[in-house]
């Protein structure tokens, strides 16, 4: 039982240290391929100082690893868990786009391709004709294209790479979840010899997919590279005259860079550059999602205060703890029962015992699906509008101007509206405030003009139907390509929905149900306080109500017009619906022989079966025997 003044260490200081760990795993395994690309590279005639690391090798080594570490180095500072809701790929544009943090992605897979470029090159032989400057007699020095090309090509597959690090949201941590019936399982998943395993399994695929984005990008270096040579081309002879006797002038050289020889070296040096990014953002985001466990046991186990530290977790403000604290306890509740008792046995607390602020930061969790499911689409409030003060009202002075027929328009001028015009313009200029007889002629030429433009439109499209007809040709450009970004699909607008913004996260709504469920049933053998009894009603209710919500609204969510493959599938939302019928379910069977001592009516039972798809329990055979012979 834990005392109300032990010190309480913030959740951070147990998941930090394990990120770290993860990290540097991920470091690890980098390092191993850039070690394998120094010896590949290696020149071989020394058979000592071709693969010892302290040497050329390791030097080499260094800069592959620390090329690809400056993506690790971005995914630390940008990672988030869940999806960045939004109802189209556009709006997610339009949210970001202005943010540091795109900047930040560009600029650093843009780094790390240069210096891996430099690297690759000094890396080269003599007599490979890749090197930046070249000798056309004993004094005459020139700079080599196929070196600016090969480093600009590297360039704009890093700002290639970017924009996918940025469309597909690489930086998305999807966290696991405790599910009841993978209590088995667990132990084997989380180990990292498992994982390592796991990894070095998807070479091939990342392999593969380094080779597809190495040709693309080839493909757009060649239609890039004619508008960029000149810039290129100047820009490296700005930074190698002052080290080199290169002539004067900055014209660039009558042939192009291309030969046999040249985009082979472009193609193995894009492809390594590929595996290194691919190969440390995939290992990443599987070593980062690891269950909160530390030999075995979890993260706050070797707190002072173990239920302390995970409630600070659990009220933190930042998603990505709050999801990991969740996880955790949903881990507790159902392998742990050594913590499972501390919970229910840990009274002393300031803010109430252990178990009610579980279960009211479980349940506010998973009311918070209704409230943003209640938020979605309504308009922002507008904001209040600031007090006018009263403005006097000035007396006139001087009498008023004279209608002298300097000001009237003669009664032979044509009427036409620049003529209407003008004697508005005027009776404005003398008698502000007054009304205008612009207003009903501007209305007649605005009708007038709309009438023929409706015309020329059914004598060319054979319908007066605006509205319609643009519609069409947005629903053409929709199945085109060009039209994916704009298109609302329904699994986007549901993940907005139910999940809020800017972030979404499931497995904190399906770990919350998840643990509520398991510490219930558990209870019943393992609370001898008799704490978790007093609950289990609004529990019920709670998850019942949640239920029948997400249910009708997943039922009622249209499909819209801009979704032209209309798939209405969202597997994230009905996770979390399964996750409430099933915890509805195992407290139905659990406690169900107890709902009048819980103080459940009939109609709080049965609402909790319709939810969870739970069949209604059948009379027993000695009572339809004994109903029998009543009837008779």
């Amino acid at each position: 039982m834990a005392s109300a003044s032990v010190r309480r260490p913030p959740y951070k200081d147990f998941l930090q240290p394990a990120l770290h760990r993860r990290f540097s795993t991920t470091a690890l395994i980098l390092l191993v391929i850039a070690y394998v690309y120094a010896i590949g590279l290696a020149r071989w005639n020394s058979f000592l100082w071709s693969w010892f690391p302290i040497g050329p090798t390791g030097f080499r080594a260094a800069f592959f690893w620390f090329s690809g570490s400056l993506i690790l180095i971005l995914r630390i500072a940008q990672y988030h868990p869940g999806y960045r809701t939004s109802d189209s790929a556009f709006d997610t544009f339009l949210k970001h786009w202005r943010n540091f943090s795109t900047l930040e992605t560009i600029l650093t897979y843009a780094f790390s391709a240069w210096l891996f470029a430099q690297v690759y090159l000094l890396s080269q032989p003599k007599d490979s004709g890749l090197e930046w400057v070249t000798y056309l007699s004993y004094d005459r020095q020139r700079l080599n294209e196929k070196a600016v090309f090969i480093t600009t090509h590297l360039v704009v597959l890093g700002v290639y790479q970017a924009i996918r690090h940025l469309y597909l949201d690489i930086d998305r941590l999807l966290l696991g979840v405790a599910k009841p019936s993978e209590k088995a399982v667990r132990n084997n998943n989380s180990d990292v010899g498992t994982l390592m395993k796991k990894f070095w399994g998807e070479m091939p695929i990342i392999f593969l997919q380094s080779l597809n984005q190495t040709l693309v990008s080839l493909l757009l270096t060649f239609v890039t590279y004619p508008f960029l040579r000149k810039v290129v081309w100047r820009l490296s002879l700005f930074f190698f005259r002052p080290f080199f006797n290169l002539p004067k002038t900055n014209y660039v050289p009558y042939s192009w860079p291309v030969s046999f020889k040249s985009v082979t070296a472009i193609v193995l040096a894009s492809t390594m550059l590929l595996i290194v990014w691919i190969a440390g953002n995939t290992a990443f985001t599987m070593f980062m999602v690891k269950e909160p466990t530390k030999d075995q046991r979890p993260f706050t186990s070797g707190s002072k205060d173990p239920n302390g530290s995970l409630l600070n977790g659990l009220r933190h403000r930042k998603l990505f703890y709050k999801c990991f604290a969740m996880w955790e306890l949903a881990l507790i509740a159902r392998d742990f029962p050594e913590r499972r008792k501390a919970i229910y046995e840990d009274l002393d607390r300031k803010d109430g015992p252990a178990w009610s602020q579980v279960c009211s930061i479980c349940l506010e969790v998973l009311k918070s699906l209704e409230t943003n499911i209640g938020n979605y689409g309504k308009a922002p409030e507008p904001v209040a509008a600031p007090v006018v003060q009263p403005v006097e009202e000035k007396v006139r002075t001087a009498p008023p101007p004279k209608e002298e027929p300097i000001f009237l328009g003669g009664p032979a001028r044509r009427r036409n509206f620049l003529s209407e015009v003008e004697k508005t313009v005027v009776e404005v200029a003398v008698a502000p405030g007054q009304g205008s007889p612009l207003k009903p002629f501007a209305k007649r030429v605005v009708d007038a003009a709309k009438h023929q433009l409706l015309e020329i439109q059914k004598a060319v499209t054979g319908t007066d139907d605006t509205a319609s007809l643009i519609r069409s040709w947005a629903l053409k450009g929709l199945h085109k390509w060009v039209g994916i970004p704009f298109r609302k699909e329904y699994r986007r607008r549901m993940l907005h929905a139910v999940l809020g913004s800017p972030y979404g996260e499931p497995s904190l709504y399906i770990n919350a149900a998840y643990a509520l469920s398991m510490l219930t049933s558990h209870s019943l053998q393992e609370d001898k306080y008799g704490n978790v009894q007093r609950d289990i009603a609004t529990i019920i209710r709670t998850l019942t109500n949640m239920a029948k919500k997400l249910d009708r609204f997943k039922e009622g969510f249209e499909v819209h017009w801009t979704d032209v493959e209309g798939i209405k599938e969202c597997p994230e939302v009905d996770a979390i619906l399964e996750a409430l019928r099933d915890a509805l379910t195992t407290l139905i069977v659990e406690f169900g022989p107890y709902a009048r001592d819980l103080r459940l009516t009939l109609t709080d039972m049965r609402l909790a079966r319709e939810a969870a798809n739970f069949p209604e329990p059948q009379p027993r055979a000695d009572h339809l025997l004994d109903l029998n012979q009543w009837k008779r």
